[in-house]
């Protein structure tokens, strides 16, 4: 079967993308490989109508109604590569048969490197975080740690002190200047130059010389990077920035790589839920107009 369009990617931004193909009536296929990057996270917020909602079940229930379509099919795989072809493209499938559309959108997320520190990942995303508008103000005004892994940290450092008290733990990865003390300062954010040797307890940041920090919450800033077979396979350009590498696309969601499309996470820097549902809706549109404006 040629598909209209294939997504690969099947949370929240290729969801989104979904929607508007299905309600044109194109056929469709979402490849799926079941690794929401907010999985961590137990509730998600921020997003209109389902703040504090769990995270699961928004993806749950936007995978039903995208399914309730009857020109949508859904594929539990991983895309492990593409080719284009005369039609359009060939998706390859980890020990399944080949796919084929006239269109690609690619919304496969990222994957985050976290900090080296012991006691780190056990926390991502329950006491450890890295956007202050998704759970800073579940804290309620507690005590908060940033913990730098380069000079980015500063962003975070400067942002938080609305949701609590904050103190920026330079752990060895930057020195501030004089004129981001004063920033620093201004904003009454505390410094810890001291290496963390692990984090332990709720968000306790053990220092190397023994100390213990206690925090109601931490946040840092992982190295991201779109860990794509597809868009390598196709070429598709990467922009870089100071947190890691994304597709580059155009203010339509359009790649590099004629009549394939990227969204959420994967093509753009820094990730929420409602973020990534308006990139994927975006993408939606621009894949359907270029099914129907190519025919002319």
């Amino acid at each position: 079967m040629l598909y209209d369009v294939i997504i690969i990617g099947g949370s929240y931004a290729g969801l989104a993308a979904a929607l508007p193909l299905a309600r044109a009536r194109r056929q469709l296929l979402v490849i799926d490989a079941g690794q929401r990057r907010n999985r961590f996270a137990e509730h998600s917020h921020g997003f209109l109508t389902q703040d504090g909602s769990r995270a699961a079940d928004i993806a749950a229930v936007a995978r039903a109604q995208i399914l309730a379509y009857d020109t949508v099919q859904w594929l539990d795989a991983r895309a492990t590569g593409a080719r284009p072809t005369e039609e359009g493209f060939a998706i390859d499938i980890e020990g399944g048969a080949t796919r084929r559309a006239k269109r690609l959108i690619l919304a496969s997320g990222v994957v985050d490197t976290l900090p080296d520190v012991p006691g780190l990942p056990q926390r991502w995303g329950r006491q450890v975080f890295h956007c202050p508008y998704c759970h800073g103000y579940e804290l309620q005004q507690g005590r908060i740690g940033v913990l730098a892994t380069s000079e980015l940290a500063m962003h975070q450092a400067l942002l938080l002190p609305d949701w609590g008290p904050t103190t920026l733990l330079l752990n060895g990865c930057f020195t501030p200047d004089a004129q981001q003390l004063a920033q620093l300062q201004a904003r009454g954010v505390q410094i810890e130059a001291g290496a963390v040797r692990e984090i332990a307890g709720h968000a306790d940041a053990v220092l190397a010389d023994g100390r213990v920090l206690a925090f109601d919450g931490l946040f840092t800033a992982p190295r991201s990077s779109v860990e794509s077979p597809v868009a390598r396979a196709l070429g598709c350009e990467m922009a870089e920035g100071p947190m890691g590498v994304v597709l580059q696309t155009d203010a339509l969601k359009a790649t590099s790589v004629a009549h394939v499309f990227a969204c959420g996470d994967a093509a753009r820097f820094g990730g929420s839920v409602p973020l990534a549902v308006g990139d994927g809706t975006m993408a939606g549109l621009a894949a359907h107009r270029s099914l129907v404006f190519a025919a002319h």
